[in-house]
């Protein structure tokens, strides 16, 4: 009688999926303004719906919302909410449903995420030494230290996750997919080659670290599209420099596919009278100082 054979043991191969990390909760509303509707209210009318509007929006802000005048065809208005959770944004939602100024407002559309932080690098460096160690993917051992790095990265990356909303005078934002289709597929790309794309795609975007402030938000599960793109600048062109330098790297050549873009200028709610009045606010748009 032969002796059993002994069974060797597979070798662990790195999971495919990167670690993030996920902060604030964002919610950005598009919305058109009833023009006529409003034109044909007496001015004391008018008044009474600024007055009520004026403080809730102004508390709004105060909670890390942006108050945004947008430009073409695609709304007047757009809010960006930063929050801790999505009962938060709820919340905001409900109150400025609430107010009478919101009957002369007409939702165009909206979009819901989280603040997102990929940790492509850190993932494959802590993969490599878990497996040279020996240990299974997903195993108690491996989630542990998994855990441990997590929350370190989640202390070191904590303003990041949780960012104030940029008082910059222009924003753009749009959403963006890593395109899948018959010959080419991002999430078949074994980890490594994400991870080099990935850090030459961030290497153009830190070059322009002094002029656009960047902040990404995960949406698989929660909106049509992957991730959302919020940027943030004094000069609007560096939006056009930016995105067309970055359309010449592989991950977004190969693979990106962009959604609309929303551009608008910040302005105070305090100002909201002098936007309906047909007079964008200018200079400084930082709420608190006015």
């Amino acid at each position: 009688m032969s002796a059993p054979s002994k069974v060797r043991p597979q070798t662990a191969e790195m999971p495919p999926v990167p670690l993030t990390l996920e902060g604030s909760s964002v919610l950005h509303q598009m919305m058109r303004f009833r023009w006529a509707e409003w034109r044909r209210l007496n001015p004391g009318e008018r008044n009474r719906l600024l007055n009520e509007a004026q403080p809730v929006l102004q508390e709004m802000e105060n909670r890390q919302s942006g108050l945004y005048s947008l430009l073409g065809h695609k709304g007047e208005l757009m809010l960006v909410h930063f929050r801790a959770s999505f009962d938060h944004l709820k919340q905001a939602e409900l109150q400025l449903a609430r107010t009478g100024l919101s009957d002369y407002l007409e939702a165009t559309t909206s979009y819901l995420s989280v603040v997102e932080l990929g940790l492509y690098d850190s993932s494959v460096k802590l993969y490599q030494q878990l497996v040279e160690r020996g240990l299974q993917p997903h195993s108690p051992e491996w989630n542990a230290e998994v855990e441990q790095e997590m929350e370190r990265q989640r202390a070191a990356m904590r303003p990041r996750l949780y960012p104030e909303v940029p008082p910059n005078r222009y924003i753009c934002f749009y959403p963006m997919d890593r395109r899948r289709g018959e010959d080419k597929n991002w999430y078949t790309l074994p980890i490594e080659e994400r991870q080099r794309q990935m850090r030459e795609h961030g290497m153009v975007g830190r070059r322009y670290a002094g002029e656009v402030k960047q902040i990404i938000t995960g949406s698989i599960g929660f909106d049509d599209w992957e991730w959302g793109v919020d940027l943030f600048a004094d000069d609007p062109l560096v939006f056009k420099k930016l995105i067309y330098e970055m359309r010449f790297d592989e991950v977004s050549a190969v693979y990106a596919l962009f959604g609309h873009f929303y551009v608008g200028v910040r302005f105070p709610a305090a100002q909201l009278g002098r936007l309906l009045e047909g007079e964008l606010p200018k200079g400084n748009t930082n709420p608190q100082q006015h």
